[in-house]
């Protein structure tokens, strides 16, 4: 790749910020990675300045003018804003609608009525993989945790048996499936398509959350025996409502915006021109953001309006879903600024080079990148979007299906062995009631699953499509 094609990639700036060496440019990117690392773990810094400062810092140490810096970062943060930025918003609007119209629970409701003990943790994956869709993981976490304690308590069941699974629908969509935010930031870097992305995650996600749910979940009931804790059984959102949507019109809204995703993919295969009347119009209907504004739309008829909103709750529903996003939306934006300012100081093609003259896999690499970022700062999205902006060189002569593959590898190793500097960790230690030895040999043990086998099945169909 020439020097020229690489700084294309920047979104906004048209020349580097730096023309440093790769010895320096090195020493440059793990100061960087490291003040990134101490901010948030050591001083607790919220992952936004981390982020910001880190960008700042990686600039300086590879001798760029500040100026310029300042230029890539804030050009690397407009431009992944405005590339999921409104994408994270619908989402959340749409699971805060799932959420307080009962929808979730009803799903939830529905599916247990069927089950069987010997199928209680099949099930408990299918409905945590379901929820998770639309989702965020901590949202999806509250949600499912009551259900989880309360099936263990009436049924007698090992809290693993049926917490495990739960936790792996719940993760594995956080961390391969679109619209979460990490699998769009890394979309957005690598300019992949989302389509062959999503149909890509959710074909990988399958025999991984099988694998690391049901399956796991036997040793992990063994590893860890405790009973569900009583005093976690918080309310559930529908018991303060006289009614709800309806168990098909809730399930046919969270897919609507994956099958019109989904089409628009399978179109763009079968048909392949661009002026092709039928090709445009589901050019449109599956982008993201019509696909999840659709969603929201019809989920006032199908989730509100049959739990009985008024106009005046939809506006209050609508703002208390976006203001948790806040966060998110800093993060994955500042984000995007280091990625821009890796990319703009030619850390990138450092990157592809050393590729080049290791012989390691693309997808190796920017699995083994995205596990070393999370196990330092214990955060799967600033893994995902540090490591996409330092291989995001990697992906610009990669074929469709390849460069969603690199995004699923680097959301896989984003998953990696979460402990202590994760607050997901922290979350469920709290909610099973479990100490710091078993949320390790329980909830970190089945990370460190879903992102090997994740990353495997990722590098095995590199050799097959």
């Amino acid at each position: 790749m020439t020097r020229l094609s690489v700084e294309m990639l920047a979104a906004d700036t048209v020349e580097p910020i730096t023309s440093a060496g790769h010895a320096q440019l090195g020493i440059a990117v793990l100061l960087g990675i490291a003040v990134i690392v101490l901010l948030i773990t050591k001083f607790k810094l919220h992952a936004f300045l981390s982020l910001t400062i880190g960008s700042l810092a990686l600039g300086a140490f590879a001798g760029a003018p500040l100026d310029k810096v300042i230029t890539s970062f804030t050009a690397g943060l407009g431009s992944t804003v405005a590339g999921v930025g409104v994408l994270i918003a619908l989402g959340a609007i749409l699971g805060k609608m799932l959420a307080d119209s009962g929808g979730a629970d009803q799903i939830v409701d529905t599916i247990l009525a069927k089950a069987t003990p010997r199928s209680m943790p099949w099930t408990m994956v299918l409905i945590a993989s379901v929820i998770g869709l639309p989702l965020f993981f901590e949202v999806g976490i509250v949600l499912l945790i009551p259900v989880v304690l309360m099936v263990a308590k009436r049924g007698n069941y090992s809290l693993m048996r049926i917490g495990i699974p739960a936790l792996a629908g719940l993760s594995v969509m956080h961390g391969l499936v679109p619209p979460h935010p990490g699998p769009l930031v890394a979309i957005d870097a690598l300019g992949a398509n989302l389509g062959v992305t999503l149909a890509l995650g959710v074909l990988i996600a399958i025999p991984t959350v099988i694998i690391a749910g049901p399956l796991f979940s036997k040793y992990a009931a063994r590893w860890v025996d405790v009973p569900a804790p009583d005093r976690m059984i918080p309310q559930r959102a529908s018991e303060e409502l006289e009614k709800r949507p309806g168990f098909g019109a809730t399930l046919a809204t969270i897919l609507l915006p994956v099958v019109l995703m989904l089409a628009k993919a399978l179109v763009d295969i079968v048909v392949d021109d661009p002026d092709n009347v039928v090709q445009r119009t589901f050019d449109v209907i599956g982008n993201p953001l019509i696909a999840l504004l659709a969603a929201v739309i019809v989920g006032i008829f199908t989730l509100l309006r049959p739990a009985g909103f008024g106009k005046d709750r939809l506006s209050g529903l609508v703002e208390k879903g976006l203001a948790p996003i806040a966060g998110i939306l800093l993060i994955v934006g500042a984000g995007g600024g280091f990625k821009q300012t890796l990319i703009d100081s030619g850390v990138g093609r450092m990157i592809l080079e050393i590729s080049e003259d290791w012989s390691i896999p693309a997808l190796l690499l920017a699995w083994l990148i995205a596990v070393a970022i999370r196990l330092a700062t214990g955060s799967a999205t600033v893994a995902t979007v540090s490591a996409a902006g330092l291989v995001a060189p990697l992906a610009a002569d990669m074929s469709t299906t390849h460069a969603a593959l690199l995004v699923l590898a680097i959301g896989a190793g984003s998953l990696f062995f979460s402990h202590v500097n994760d607050a997901g960790f922290w979350l469920v230690k709290e909610y099973f009631g479990l100490n710091v030895g078993q949320t390790i040999k329980s909830w970190s043990v089945m990370e460190t699953i879903i992102s090997v086998v994740a990353g495997a099945l990722v590098l095995l169909l590199s050799l097959a499509i």
